[in-house]
């Protein structure tokens, strides 16, 4: 299945399939973010867009308060964040076929162990490749520079070279880091099995924490241009 199936986790017991007509909510981090896709969504009465606040702690747990308030037949994760070099320059847009809980594991002398690896999983979520490729398509119809890859979710963002190399080098293809990503996605899909996406706009490079090269204003005017084209992908 393209969904995180049962075999990987047991707690979904029902995984559903996005169909046209049904609500979206869109789950944001900040307010900058969500007033940046509000514009795009020019007041959509079928999107609920709203914040789940920093991190992944606090993005499952608000994530899986909104859903008790809705039936909803898709749920989105969007904002800015960093693109790996070579995968993701900035001001260009990912669209995650893969959200991975990057930093949940432990630390042995061999190096990193994910819960995966340990048999506490699940760290991967997969996302359903027709929603991705639906929504690719329609960005780059659109002229906008877009790339499909695993999207990491930290507790802490990569500050140096050395820690950027380590999380390219666990997660083969990795193309962009944030912070909510996994949260937002195991809340839906865990025992719900709602749908989910994740789109990020790059505004920085991972790797090295230079503000001064940050471009935040241009990546949350991409992420509304981005968002008015869900309008055409989600009808």
């Amino acid at each position: 299945m393209d969904l995180l199936t049962n075999e990987k986790n047991p707690n979904i017991t029902n995984p559903r399939k996005w169909e046209p007509g049904m609500r979206v909510l869109v789950l944001t981090a900040v307010s900058a973010e969500r007033e940046a896709v509000l514009r795009g969504l020019r007041g959509d009465r079928r999107f609920d867009v709203l914040i789940v606040g920093v991190g992944p702690v606090s993005a499952a747990v608000n994530t899986a308060k909104a859903l008790v308030t809705n039936d909803y037949g898709l749920v989105v994760s969007a904002g800015i964040g960093g693109g790996f070099p070579g995968k993701a320059e900035v001001g260009s847009l990912v669209v995650a076929n893969e959200i991975v809980a990057a930093d949940l594991g432990v630390e042995t002398s061999e190096g990193f162990s994910s819960l995966d690896e340990l048999g506490f999983g699940p760290t991967r979520i997969q996302v359903d490749a027709s929603l991705v490729n639906s929504v690719v398509e329609a960005l780059t119809a659109a002229k906008f520079p877009v790339e499909i890859g695993p999207v990491l979710t930290v507790s802490t963002v990569t500050g140096t070279a050395e820690s950027a190399a380590e999380l390219a080098a666990r997660v083969p293809g990795a193309t962009a880091e944030a912070m909510e990503g996994y949260g937002v996605a195991f809340a839906a899909t865990n025992d719900l099995g709602i749908p989910i996406l994740e789109l990020r706009a790059i505004s920085n490079l991972v790797g090295p924490r230079d503000r001064a090269a940050w471009r935040i204003k241009e990546a949350l005017d991409i992420l509304e241009s981005a968002s008015s084209v869900l309008l055409e992908v989600l009808p």
